[in-house]
C-alpha cells in the first residue's frame, strides 16, 4: 500500500510540473505569438481556454465518466466509483467555465452574451445533467448503493454528449463556426500552434487535477471505514 501511494505522489508531481509548463507556453502563445483576429481583436483569445475546457467536457471528462461507471457495475470495485465521482467534479468544473468564456466571446461576436442555438443549449443541459449526478452523489450516502445508482446515472447522461458535439452538424446554426473541415483547420498556423499548445495543457491539467481528487477521495474512503471500525469497537466495549 506505501508503494503504491509513492507512486501515486510521484506520478502526480511528474504530471503537475509539466502541466506547469505546458500551461505557462500557452499563455505566452495565446497572448503574445498567435496573431491578432481581424474581426474580433484581442477578445478572439478567449478562444484558447475556451476550445480547450470544452474539449476535457466532450471529451475526457464526462466519457471517463462513463467508461468507469461501466467498470464498476461489470466489477463492483469502488476505486472505479472514486476515479468516476473525480472526473465528473473537474467536468463540471471545466463545463462552467466553457459556458462563462463562450459568453464571454458571444457578447463581442453576437452583441449578445446568449443565444438559444443548439451546441450552447446541449452544453447547458449537459452542465445540469452532471450537475444532478453530483447532487445525487451528496444525497444518496455512502457505500455500494450510491455508486450503483451513480454509475447508471453516469453512464445514461453522457448520451447527450455526442449531441453536444455533432449539434453544429445536426442542426443548421451559424453561431459556432466548423473551424475543422476536411482541409484541416480554417486558421492562421500561428493560431493553430497556439490552440494546440492550450489544447494539450488543459489536458494535462485535466490529468493532474482528476489524479490529485482521486487521491483525496480515496483518502476519504480510508477515514470513513477507519471510522466506521472505531465505532464499531466502542460499541462493542460499551456492550461489554
Amino acid at each position: 500500500m506505501g508503494d503504491r501511494k509513492s507512486r501515486m505522489d510521484l506520478w502526480v508531481n511528474v504530471v503537475g510540473t509539466v502541466t506547469f509548463v505546458l500551461v505557462m507556453a500557452g499563455i505566452l502563445l495565446a497572448l503574445l505569438y498567435a496573431p491578432t483576429e481581424k474581426t474580433l481583436g484581442d477578445s478572439q483569445r478567449i478562444f484558447y481556454l475556451h476550445m480547450p475546457m470544452a474539449w476535457i467536457a466532450l471529451g475526457p471528462g464526462f466519457t471517463v465518466v462513463f467508461a468507469l461507471s461501466i467498470a464498476y457495475l461489470v466489477t463492483g470495485k469502488m476505486k472505479f466509483d472514486r476515479w468516476a465521482s473525480a472526473s465528473a467534479e473537474i467536468g463540471v468544473i471545466f463545463t462552467t467555465i466553457t459556458l462563462l468564456t463562450g459568453s464571454l466571446w458571444g457578447k463581442q461576436e453576437w452583441g449578445v452574451y446568449w443565444d438559444w442555438e443548439p451546441r450552447l443549449t446541449t452544453t447547458l443541459v449537459l452542465w445540469f445533467i452532471y450537475v444532478g449526478y453530483l447532487l445525487l452523489r451528496a444525497i444518496a450516502g455512502e457505500g455500494p448503493r450510491r455508486a450503483r445508482l451513480s454509475a447508471v446515472y453516469g453512464i445514461v447522461g453522457w448520451v447527450d454528449v455526442p449531441i453536444v458535439f455533432l449539434s453544429i452538424w445536426l442542426w443548421r446554426t451559424l453561431l459556432h463556426p466548423k473551424i475543422l473541415s476536411a482541409r484541416g483547420f480554417a486558421m492562421d498556423s500561428r493560431m493553430i500552434l497556439a490552440l494546440m499548445v492550450c489544447l494539450v495543457a488543459i489536458t494535462f491539467l485535466y490529468l493532474w487535477l482528476l489524479m490529485v481528487r482521486a487521491r483525496t477521495r480515496t483518502l476519504e474512503s480510508e477515514i470513513s471505514g477507519l471510522r466506521a471500525q472505531l465505532r464499531r469497537r466502542n460499541r462493542r466495549g460499551g456492550n461489554q
